[in-house]
């Protein structure tokens, strides 16, 4: 599944793809289109920027073949980039595994994720948790496998992170509107279990805290506009 990219990922995608779909607006959409499109019997969700550990897929099927009773597999992530601000990124995802407010499902049985009845394509942030939110009101069991998902942060820059985090505020705020019940996924508390960690890496622990205000401030940014628009949509 592309976006509409102009920079040759549609020719490496045809060359090494059985199926290539450009579509958009944003990646809810696209996903839904994707598992529209898929003929097997599992449907695993993955981005660009992530990298896949050799048993992966296999440890998936293994899960949903002998274990009839689970119909959502959460993938733990790990991350990895270039420079100290990625280092801090690596840290801070360490301590998000296992975290029920944080990881969110990634692969279904195909009839499973038919049931949930797909993405929420009016979510471009918020998507993942918004999905898990579904599947556990249906009573589906989730498990976890123990390879990982590598995610490639590349060069973090503080100034990209809060526009991206302002861009996202708006789903964010909506999200919270609907699931006002939701607000762990946000304040993630089960950091706090992880002290002796944090003080065990106090100058990356210092640069995750700087890099979290400059998120945190654009995601606030992005709510409060989202906010203030609804207000003036609203009849006098």
């Amino acid at each position: 599944m592309d976006n509409k990219s102009n920079d040759g990922t549609d020719e490496v995608g045809r060359a090494m793809a059985d199926i290539f779909i450009s579509a958009g607006p944003e990646r809810s959409a696209q996903r839904n289109r994707g598992f529209e499109a898929g003929t097997g019997d599992i449907v695993f969700f993955i981005d660009s920027d992530m990298v896949l550990e050799p048993r992966v897929c296999a440890d998936i099927v293994e899960v949903f073949t002998n274990r009839p009773e689970v119909g959502a597999v959460i993938v733990p992530e790990r991350s990895f980039g270039e420079g100290f601000l990625a280092s801090c990124r690596e840290l801070e995802k360490s301590l998000y595994v296992g975290d029920d407010d944080v990881e969110a499902a990634r692969a279904f049985p195909m009839d499973v994720f038919r049931e949930i009845g797909g993405w929420d394509e009016t979510l471009t942030a918020a998507e993942d948790w918004d999905l898990s939110d579904r599947t556990r009101a249906l009573g589906i069991q989730f498990a976890r496998i123990n390879s990982w998902i590598w995610h490639d942060e590349g060069r973090i820059s503080l100034v990209a992170q809060y526009k991206k985090k302002q861009y996202y505020g708006r789903w964010v705020a909506e999200y919270l509107q609907r699931h006002p019940e939701a607000k762990g996924h946000i304040s993630r508390p089960g950091v706090l279990s992880h002290t002796p960690t944090l003080a065990r890496h106090p100058v990356k622990t210092s640069g995750m805290v700087v890099l979290k205000a400059f998120e945190v401030a654009g995601l606030a940014k992005g709510m409060r506009n989202y906010t203030k628009s609804e207000k003036a949509k609203a009849p006098a």
